[in-house]
């Protein structure tokens, strides 16, 4: 009998003592369709005893009917994953002459290195804490670059040239910057029309470069009390919720942001492509269900923010913000500019957040002082800062995906591309329908 096959019948006996209650031993995973099978139905199980683990599923509905009833525990899930690693190394080599050969090894690498992140998963729901560094690359297969408090220094006393404040006058500069931010933040009675138009404009330009499935679509809703600021919701058939969280001011910039990095060419684009090319045409099952904490987050996030650089030269961009969403907002466009260069700056600060977050998760800062440092390194508000540390709290490491990301994401596109814009949208829309890893991002 195979080797798997026993520690498999041995995992059912053994789950049944602990009211792990495997019913069934899952079959060996000898091809990738059955180790992909096997994947699927361990993320759904651990999905049962994390709520955030699963962020999306529309597989076969049996399978997670299945899950909910066999009730796996930990041990259990983290045992057969151990098997199906062992698995994945038993199937025979691919040859170099078969068809997609390249895209069978990214799909087995893949399968391999998602269920390392489900295992990394398991033993911290069993109470194991890693260091934020090998957290991110247990979990997203990455680690972000340290970043010393003078380099954000320098930055933070350049916005203060900006509003008009004094190097060294950080409280006035708090309040100042605050107080500049305050004229461009979007009426919440006329946010629904400003998103309407960004999201309509970035439609409009992913269309003009990427084939989407003809019934794609998706709703925007308007929620509070949540930990981020917003969310994609991806429901399976080429359909999304975006869920925008309005508990705090939502600044203009943020439309095309939010836009892009939810709809188009972002995380809607990217789980409808996933489903079109990989799940419908090709049948790899493994896509029909996404973990939050793995390494398929980091280039969902990185390439959604991306994107806007994808879909937008920077004058593009300033130019269809000032003369489209700024009057909708009812904001003065003549201080477009003004501002953007202000947000220019403040995007250098972009890493102050992991620094926060290591800090407060290594357990070198407490709460009050990571948000703290959130206003003096991140320009955040108070508010801003309380509600990024209640981000730390519930996705700890996860910060890393939208800077690193993002970064790993452009240097990858634009290796490949060079300054040609329609090359740079073939480079993404190939990367957003491919099992690629974060690490090989830098190859």
């Amino acid at each position: 009998m195979h080797y798997a096959r026993l520690v498999c019948v041995a995992l059912v006996a053994a789950a049944a003592a602990q009211g792990g209650c495997l019913r069934a031993p899952l079959p060996t995973a000898n091809s990738e369709n059955a180790a992909a099978e096997t994947y699927v139905r361990l993320v759904l199980a651990l999905g049962q005893h994390d709520t955030n683990f699963v962020d999306a599923y529309y597989g076969p509905p049996e399978w997670r009917v299945d899950v909910a009833r066999d009730k796996w525990d930990l041990d259990a899930i983290n045992k057969r994953a151990a098997v199906l690693e062992v698995d994945l190394r038993r199937l025979p080599p691919v040859e170099s002459a078969a068809p997609d050969a390249d895209m069978v090894r990214l799909r087995r690498i893949y399968l391999a290195r998602q269920l390392g992140a489900l295992r990394a998963r398991v033993t911290m729901l069993q109470g194991r804490r890693f260091p934020f560094d090998e957290e991110s690359r247990e979990l997203y297969d990455a680690v972000a670059p340290r970043n010393s408090e003078a380099s954000f220094q320098s930055v933070v006393d350049a916005i203060g040239v900006a509003v008009g404040v004094t190097a060294g006058g950080q409280g006035d500069l708090a309040s100042r910057y605050a107080a500049f931010k305050q004229a461009f933040v979007i009426p919440p009675e006329k946010l629904n029309a400003v998103f309407t138009a960004a999201i309509a404009e970035c439609r409009r330009r992913t269309l003009a470069h990427i084939t989407l499935p003809e019934n794609e679509t998706f709703t925007v809703a308007y929620v509070k009390d949540k930990p981020w600021s917003a969310y994609n919701w991806y429901q399976g058939n080429y359909k999304s919720l975006i869920e925008v969280n309005t508990d705090l001011p939502v600044f203009i910039d943020r439309a095309i942001d939010l836009a892009c990095h939810e709809g188009y060419p972002g995380h809607h684009v990217y789980n409808a492509l996933l489903e079109k090319h990989l799940v419908k045409d090709r049948g790899w099952q493994e896509f029909s269900v996404y973990p939050l904490f793995s390494p398929q987050s980091l280039i969902a996030e990185g390439t959604a923010n991306y994107g806007i650089q994808v879909a937008f030269s920077d004058a593009e961009r300033r130019a269809f913000e000032r003369d489209t969403l700024f009057p909708l907002a009812g904001i003065d466009p003549a201080r477009a500019d003004d501002y953007y260069d202000l947000m220019a700056l403040a995007k250098q600060l972009s890493y102050a957040g992991n620094e926060a977050a290591r800090g407060y998760l290594d357990g070198r800062m407490d709460a009050a002082r990571a948000a703290d440092w959130l206003v003096h390194f991140a320009m955040n508000t108070p508010a801003q800062a309380a509600q990024r540390v209640k981000f730390f709290d519930t996705y700890r490491s996860y910060v890393i995906n939208y800077n690193l990301g993002e970064d790993l994401a452009k240097a990858y596109v634009e290796r490949r591309a060079g300054d040609d814009p329609a090359k740079r949208w073939d480079v993404f829309a190939a990367l957003i329908s491919s099992p690629r890893l974060p690490s090989a991002l830098k190859e």
